[in-house]
């Protein structure tokens, strides 16, 4: 029998339903490798075995998989920014560690819901001090590791769910996103990484979150497990159908199956060729280095030619012209947003790494009227913004502007130093989280292979949607994946 880590999380599920596997077998298997491959990537911040087999053991014998539990017996596990009644939120910082430990008793609705589909909870997955970094490099454990090259980072902010995903310690993994934290890890690791519409999700839709940028997705190997992940965080009746109160698939919302769309790449209405604009717009141009890397380019130009090779119209977007307003009004935002770190005493905060000190400092200091005015400069652009999507079914931008990053690569010590950096790593996703459009990362490149990555490093492209867009984007990277191959290749911790 093929190795279970071998298989797609579609794959599992279909055995899960008929019996040949237990969700006993699945959580041991997963459990074995996480001890023997995690200590030399920092994927976890906490495995929770005993948890995971009492979980598996209860599904085994009290439950059966019904269409209200799409991920029964499904081994996967939180990022370590949501709670889970009984289990440490470290939030990848100091200041949650030691005397300040933080054992909630209440779980997050994110994790309620996925509880309700049925998944098997193994840990927490390792992310960067309180989820404002794109890199996932703490002072308070081990860095999260690229499996493709050890010796770079995963991204950030779900950076321990996108290695854990890619060296086969979990079938998939739901990651946050509110300024690339599920993309800028899934593009660094070769994964899928989908940034759901705002207001899709019930539970982590971004309508609760300042300026609505933090929203939920999934993390997976191939297109169908990204959807099958996006099927379970959609709260379901007994009967299988999704209820979805406080969201746009309230009213005159999208139908139809996102897994559905994702194994026949076509979306629920047939429609399988859609028009497809290019672009390298960054909202960050005009304030930062925005360079793209010779690597960027190629990963861009393989995914527009690959889409035109299936048929699609493939048309240069244009030059859209930055918004001076965009940099000073995010940076405001994402500093109001730190003003929230829920502590006070000065010894605690000292705690803090530089870069979230001087976030939390600065946020704190933000005036209220700065802050409206930013809101209102932000909503500007997101007008603009949409109204430039919506001329084509789908947008393709670069993933990043660079190679995964080194370790260390981020000045630690120069907080405004820092924050470019990442600007100039990442400069096409923070955008989309003003927006409100979803967006899904691919891999469409390998870089030659060295010394240090001797499978070469992955490279991918977002494509990005009208809002609720999920079944074209995920028709799209299904067609891709198929003409692409990436899941046949491994990194070599596989």
């Amino acid at each position: 029998m093929t190795e279970l880590h071998e298989m797609t999380a579609v794959a599992l599920a279909d055995l899960l339903r008929s019996g040949e596997v237990t969700p006993v077998d699945l959580a041991e298997h997963y459990l074995a490798r996480i001890a023997d491959r995690d200590p030399a990537l920092g994927a976890f911040a906490t495995v929770t075995p005993d948890l995971a087999r009492g979980r598996a053991a209860a599904l085994r014998r009290d439950t059966r998989p019904g269409p209200d539990a799409p991920l029964w017996g499904l081994p996967t596990a939180d990022k370590d920014l949501t709670d889970r009644a009984g289990v440490p939120t470290g939030f990848g910082s100091r200041a949650f560690a030691g005397p300040y430990r933080y054992v909630p008793e209440v779980s997050s609705d994110v994790t309620r819901v996925l509880d309700a589909a049925g998944i098997v909870s193994l840990g927490k997955t390792a992310a960067p001090e309180l989820g404002f970094p794109s890199y996932t490099e703490t002072l308070v454990g081990p860095p999260a590791r690229n499996p493709w090259d050890p010796s770079r980072g995963s991204g950030g902010s779900s950076g321990g769910a996108a290695v854990a995903v890619a060296a086969g310690l979990l079938p998939v993994a739901p990651g946050s996103d509110g300024g690339g934290s599920v993309r800028i890890p899934a593009a660094a690791c070769g994964l899928v990484g989908l940034k759901t519409t705002r207001g899709l999700l019930p539970a982590g839709g971004g309508v609760e979150s300042l300026g609505g940028l933090v929203v939920h997705g999934p993390i997976a190997r191939t297109t169908p497990d990204a959807a099958l992940l996006l099927e379970g965080m959609l709260p379901r009746r007994a009967d299988g159908s999704v209820d979805h109160p406080r969201t746009l698939r309230t009213a005159a919302g999208p139908r139809g199956s996102y897994l559905d769309a994702a194994q026949r790449g076509r979306t629920p209405d047939g429609r399988s060729a859609f028009r497809v604009g290019v672009s390298t717009f960054s909202a960050w141009e005009e304030a930062y280095d925005v360079v793209l890397g010779p690597e960027a380019r190629t990963a861009l130009d393989a995914g527009a030619a690959a889409l035109g090779a299936l048929g699609h119209a493939v048309v240069d977007a244009g030059t859209w012209e930055p918004d001076p307003a965009y940099a000073p009004a995010f940076r405001t935002l994402w500093m109001a947003g730190a003003a929230a770190v829920p502590i006070d005493d000065p010894e605690r905060l000292a705690l803090l790494e530089p870069l979230t000190q001087w976030l939390v400092e600065r946020g704190r200091a933000v005036p209220a009227r700065q802050l409206v005015e930013a809101v209102g400069a932000l909503a500007a652009f997101e007008r603009t913004m949409v109204a430039r999507v919506e001329q084509y079914d789908a947008v393709l931008l670069p993933a990043m502007a660079l190679t995964p990053r080194p370790i260390g690569w981020y000045d630690a010590a120069d907080p405004e130093r820092n924050f470019a950096q990442q600007c100039e790593y990442t400069p096409y996703t923070s955008m989309l989280n003003v927006c409100g459009l979803p967006a899904i990362t691919v891999p469409t490149h390998w870089t030659e292979p060295d010394e240090a990555a001797p499978a070469g490093l992955p490279m991918g492209v977002q494509l990005v949607g009208r809002p609720g867009g999920e079944h074209v984007l995920l028709a799209l990277a299904a067609q891709l994946e198929e003409r692409l191959r990436w899941p046949d290749r491994r990194p070599p911790v596989w």
